[in-house]
């Protein structure tokens, strides 16, 4: 698995380039168009997603860590490959994204090219919640997500988790899981 490269742009396509690196080699890594944009000198380290098909190997590369995360993420869904993934990533921010998938907001998913009504809501549907690294997503967004992990560990459905989580007050991840549980019982 090639979990980052480090090396000199050769090309810059919007949504390739060619990276050579210090032992010679010259790789091939798509990006997507925030990348791209963002990439402004010669040398540069992309965190990167290796993924081998039977028929080729392709390296999909991030700048952001929160990109990377935001497509492993979504590659993990059934009917999203890497191809509607980097249009994602490449339609919206991760920050943007996390804003979406929290106002449940399917019209705007739908602008990515690629996606229609059915995949806009099995995305909404298998995501759940998705947080952003760094970022602080309001009351205790990482406090939420641990508790909701904790949940679903339980056998609780993602959904049935995000609402029961939507009405709770507590700001620690045992209160929420005490108060969601509470809540999931009745």
């Amino acid at each position: 698995m090639i979990a980052a490269v480090f090396g000199k742009v050769e090309k810059k396509e919007p949504t390739h380039i060619h990276l050579s690196t210090p032992g010679g080699v010259v790789y091939e890594i798509f990006v997507s168009l925030h990348c791209s944009a963002a990439i402004k000198t010669d040398e540069i380290k992309l965190h990167t997603t290796h993924i081998v098909r039977e028929d080729a190997q392709l390296l999909y590369g991030f700048l952001d860590i929160n990109e990377k995360r935001m497509f492993d993420t979504l590659i993990k869904i059934n009917g999203v490959g890497p191809k509607v993934a980097m249009a994602i990533c490449s339609t919206f921010t991760p920050e943007s994204f996390a804003k979406i998938v929290q106002s449940r907001d399917i019209s705007m998913l739908k602008r990515v090219p690629g996606i229609g009504p059915k995949s806009a809501g099995r995305i909404m549907v298998e995501l759940g919640e998705f947080t952003i690294e760094g970022i602080d997503g309001g009351s205790g967004s990482a406090a939420r997500s641990e508790a909701a992990m904790a949940l679903e560990s339980l056998g609780f459905k993602k959904e049935a988790v995000s609402k029961a989580l939507a009405g709770c007050s507590s700001a620690t991840t045992e209160d929420l899981i005490k108060e969601a549980l509470k809540k999931l019982s009745r």
